[in-house]
C-alpha cells in the first residue's frame, strides 16, 4: 500500500489556491507538468442533524396534499417529482419513494446555497439555509434580504430576517412562526 501512495505522490503534486467567489481553498491536482488533472471543489452538504430537522418540519405524508397555498405536496415536502413532473391531487408514494424525493430535493437546495453564499459558514449556519431555502423555494432565497445581509457579513441581520419568512398565502401560520424560530436558533448557535 505505501508503494502506492509514493507512487500517486510522485505523479501528482497538490496545490492550493484562493477561489475569489468564496475566499476558500480549492485543491487542485496536476501532472509532473502544470496540466490540471482534477479539481476538488468545497461546498458543503447537509448534515444528519440538518436532515432531520427538515423532516421533523415537513413531515411525511405519502399521499398528496394541498399545502394550504394551492401548492400539491407529497412526502417530506416534494412539490416536484425528480423527472419535473408536479405533484398533482391523488398522487401516492411509498417511504421509499419519499425518501428518494427528498434526496433530490435537497441536492438542489444544497447547490442553492453553496452558490448563493459567498462568506463563510459553519455547519449548523448551512443547515439552517438549507432548511429555509427548502421551504421557501431557492428563487425567494436567491432574492431575499437575509441573503443579501448575510452576503455582507452581517450575520445578525442575517438571521433577524428568518422572522420575516413566516407568511403562506398571505396569512401567518404558527407552524411557520415555529420553523423560523427553531431555523434562527439553529443559525445562531456555537456549534
Amino acid at each position: 500500500m505505501q508503494k502506492i501512495l509514493d507512487y500517486l505522490r510522485k505523479i501528482f503534486t497538490i496545490k492550493s489556491s484562493p477561489n475569489n467567489a468564496t475566499d476558500s481553498f480549492i485543491a487542485t491536482a496536476t501532472d509532473n507538468g502544470d496540466e490540471l488533472v482534477g479539481i476538488a471543489v468545497d461546498e458543503m452538504s447537509l448534515s444528519l442533524e440538518g436532515i432531520n430537522q427538515i423532516c421533523n418540519f415537513e413531515g411525511l405524508k405519502l399521499s398528496a396534499y394541498d399545502d394550504s397555498t394551492g401548492v400539491w405536496t407529497i412526502g417530506y415536502g416534494t412539490t416536484r417529482y425528480p423527472n419535473g413532473k408536479r405533484v398533482s391531487e391523488g398522487d401516492r408514494c411509498t417511504l421509499e419513494q419519499a425518501k428518494a424525493y427528498m434526496q433530490h430535493d435537497l441536492k438542489i437546495f444544497e447547490r442553492a446555497v453553496n452558490s448563493a453564499v459567498k462568506v463563510s459558514l459553519k455547519q449548523n449556519q448551512f443547515d439552517a439555509l438549507v432548511s429555509l431555502a427548502y421551504n421557501i423555494g431557492v428563487g425567494a432565497f436567491k432574492n431575499s434580504t437575509l441573503l443579501k445581509n448575510l452576503n455582507l457579513g452581517d450575520y445578525k441581520e442575517a438571521a433577524n430576517q428568518f422572522d420575516v419568512w413566516v407568511n403562506a398565502g398571505g396569512k401567518r401560520l404558527q407552524g411557520l412562526v415555529n420553523r423560523r424560530a427553531m431555523e434562527k436558533k439553529i443559525f445562531l448557535s456555537s456549534k
